[in-house]
């Protein structure tokens, strides 16, 4: 499975595992391929019993992740071609959580949309000083009613989480770590040292002690995975429908959307 990577990259240096999203021409943007290579590699750091954490970053400077790609879902409808048929997102969120090691996200640039929902899931944040984090959905005809938002509200409380996703405006790392949405912020160049050091610390404890511990922090917040199944159902839906279509279509030709005609 790692031989045939091609949207991200796999590598294991002593007990961590880091994988990268390895698609810098579209700000590391997923399609369907990329979260099947995603769920692969997690799965090779999950059988790895010499891993004991994981590091997730993105290519490049500019961005860790923005998302699904909604220039693909313009010109195609959907997200591209996949083992399974269709985009597999809430399943990677699952095995995310379910892994029993941590997973440390390193935000190198760029936080935005479902790249936003993917470092908020991680167990740990560490952020460049010039990443961004914002959500788009309500912009581009999408959204996430399940670990996308009930999750984020846990984490940065729920004035915050509405003003997130409502407003879909985007906040430095000063901001993101004041509110609470990443544990710390670094240089630039420092980002995947600090990240790996972390690694390291985390390497030094109980592999057992920090699995109960991920298990127990994760069951407060088990229900969300059915809302989550629920919300990717609507989704579904919404992105056949023309409101959701005009998002997609507004940011593939550079232009505000108009959803002005879809008001109840």
């Amino acid at each position: 499975m790692s031989s045939n990577f091609e949207d991200i990259l796999y590598d294991v240096e002593g007990p961590v595992a880091t994988i990268t999203i390895n698609r810098p021409e579209r700000y590391n943007a997923f399609r369907a391929r990329t979260i099947d290579e995603l769920i692969g590699a997690f799965n090779l750091a999950w059988a790895d019993h010499a891993v004991r954490s994981v590091i997730l970053t993105g290519a490049g400077e500019k961005a860790f992740c923005t998302g699904g790609d909604v220039k693909e879902r313009a010109a195609t409808g959907g997200y591209g071609p996949s083992e399974m048929g269709f985009i597999r997102v809430e399943e990677f969120h699952r095995q995310m959580r379910d892994m029993p090691k941590p997973v440390i996200a390193a935000v190198n640039g760029f936080a935005i949309g479902g790249g936003h929902v993917l470092h908020v899931l991680c167990d740990l944040s560490i952020a460049a000083d010039h990443a961004v984090f914002g959500q788009v959905g309500p912009r581009v005809g999408s959204f996430d009613g399940g670990f996308g938002a009930l999750y984020l509200a846990r984490v940065v409380g729920e004035k915050r989480a509405r003003e997130l996703w409502y407003l879909c405006r985007q906040y430095d790392a000063a901001t993101a770590e004041r509110w609470g949405l990443v544990n710390t912020v670094v240089p630039g160049a420092q980002l995947m040292d600090e990240a790996r050091g972390w690694a390291m610390e985390l390497a030094a404890k109980s592999h057992t002690a920090l699995r109960f511990l991920k298990h127990a922090f994760n069951a407060d917040s088990e229900h969300q995975a059915g809302i989550a199944n629920i919300s990717r159902a609507g989704v579904d839906l919404y992105y056949e429908t023309d409101e959701g279509q005009e998002g997609a279509r507004a940011f593939a030709d550079k232009r505000e959307p108009d959803f002005s005609q879809y008001a109840k």
